[in-house]
């Protein structure tokens, strides 16, 4: 039996399952419940819906389609998850109330960030209304030595807010990868004036003066996520200067630098500021 079809009457065997449990289900609920409305839309049998094996493939492959199309936008891979339910139905203290506790299991990756995520979500349904409510979340995230994303994911662990984990951790990536990409290219424009101690992944870029020796600036940028799950770069510029100069600098240049560097930043953005910087401190004159 070739893997898509074993997989098509995994489908079908859960499909039937489902059935038989909501026929299992007292009266009340089939007025009642939304979840029961919404699935008693599915085919009962092939004259009503899936005529042939070719209409259950072709809607596999349509949902495959999706979830891939939604990796490549968010840039998010799911590879494995699981699910287990629990139902209860407390007519004593509750009539008609019937709860419904998830839990889920998911692992999976965002570029170079793997993580695995536990939760459970409590499903409430009455006559009047239904909902439902994350009860407890676990992340865990690998490498470790982002310190902003250990510091996030504890913050979206006491929150059990899994939008704001997946949105953050999204755009983190992004501004890695462009972090990255900007000290590759200055490394590649500028081989000698510019270290990176760490490589194109380090978080700090030193430039080395070519006409003062011993005179260097060391850009340190950083990607911060607030209480709210917002992505921003941090940059700063540190000097490294010898004592001699300080005592000469009457007009206190090397000590303003880095609030002059934050301003150039508003005026520029961030790959302009940094290449004028380069220019200013390490291109020899002709």
């Amino acid at each position: 039996m070739d893997p898509e079809t074993r997989e098509l009457r995994a489908l079908e065997a859960e499909v039937a399952a489902l059935q038989r449990e909501c026929s299992m289900l007292s009266k009340p609920w089939e007025k009642t419940s939304g979840a029961r409305k919404s699935f008693q839309k599915f085919p009962q049998s092939d004259s009503e819906g899936w005529k042939s094996w070719r209409d259950l493939k072709s809607q596999l492959a349509h949902l495959k389609s999706e979830v891939s199309f939604l990796s490549k936008l968010t840039g998010i891979n799911i590879r494995n998850y699981s699910k287990t339910e629990d139902i209860t139905n407390n007519e004593v203290t509750e009539k008609d109330t019937k709860k419904i506790l998830q839990r889920h299991r998911l692992s999976g990756n965002c570029s170079m960030v793997t993580f695995q995520l536990e939760f459970q979500v409590l499903e409430i349904e009455t006559k009047e209304k239904s909902s439902s409510v994350i009860t407890d979340l676990s992340i865990i995230m690998e490498p470790t030595e982002y310190s902003e994303l250990s510091e996030f994911a504890s913050r979206a662990e006491e929150k059990r807010d899994l939008l704001m984990f997946f949105r953050s951790l999204h755009f983190f990536v992004e501004w890695y990868e462009y972090r990255k990409n900007t000290f590759k290219h200055f490394k590649e424009k500028y081989p000698d004036s510019v270290h990176l101690s760490e490589g194109t992944c380090s978080h700090c870029m030193e430039i080395h003066s070519a006409r003062q020796p011993g005179f260097e600036l060391v850009i340190v940028w950083r990607i911060q996520i607030d209480e709210e799950g917002k992505v921003f770069p941090k940059l700063d510029l540190l000097t490294k200067v010898p004592e001699r100069a300080l005592e000469l600098d009457k007009n206190r240049v090397i000590e303003t630098a880095p609030l002059s560097f934050r301003r150039l930043l508003g005026v520029l953005g961030i790959e302009a500021a940094l290449d004028s910087l380069i220019k200013l401190l390490c291109v020899e004159n002709d």
